[in-house]
């Protein structure tokens, strides 16, 4: 089963760290780490940076397309021309079609701000149990948004068509 996680942190660069940790989680087989992405928002900034992890084959699975559709619906963040307002109306029912609700974008929204940092991953093979007693030490909050296969099979049909 694949899962959506953000993980948010108190400071702007422990998103960054963490996902060094995640990927050495990986590399120890506690989890398939499928793609990933940190939004970080530094003190006195108007809005986030995001960056989208850079996979082997130079491209994430899920796409620069969705990671950047996410983190304009969620920071309201414009991109590929859309502004807010109806755009985001319909932005918000796609992202329920493949698990992602209004519930999961608002918390992320009030969660996440100015001087904190998030993680997110999208993940096959985990036991968030195990992977959370990894990352004890680090100071953070999980946040969660399980995809079931039919969900996953709709998503990355989807990415299909935008490339």
């Amino acid at each position: 089963m694949t899962a959506l996680t953000v993980w948010k942190f108190p400071t702007a660069d422990a998103a960054d760290k963490a996902l060094v940790k995640v990927q050495s989680l990986q590399k120890a087989q506690l989890l398939t780490l499928v793609d990933a992405a940190t939004v970080s928002w530094p003190q006195g900034k108007k809005k986030p940076k995001t960056k989208q992890m850079v996979s082997m084959g130079g491209v994430g699975a899920l796409g620069g397309a969705f990671w950047g559709m996410l983190f304009g619906l969620i920071f309201f963040i414009p991109f590929f021309g859309l502004v807010v307002g109806a755009a985001m109306g319909a932005l918000m029912g796609h992202f329920r079609d493949y698990g992602i609700d209004d519930d999961f974008i608002k918390q992320v929204r009030e969660k996440v701000t100015e001087g904190t940092s998030a993680l997110f991953l999208y993940t096959a093979d985990v036991t968030l149990d195990k992977v959370s007693e990894e990352l004890k030490g680090m100071n953070f909050e999980l946040m969660q948004s399980n995809l079931t296969a039919e969900q996953e099979a709709k998503l990355r049909e989807a990415l299909a068509e935008e490339e």
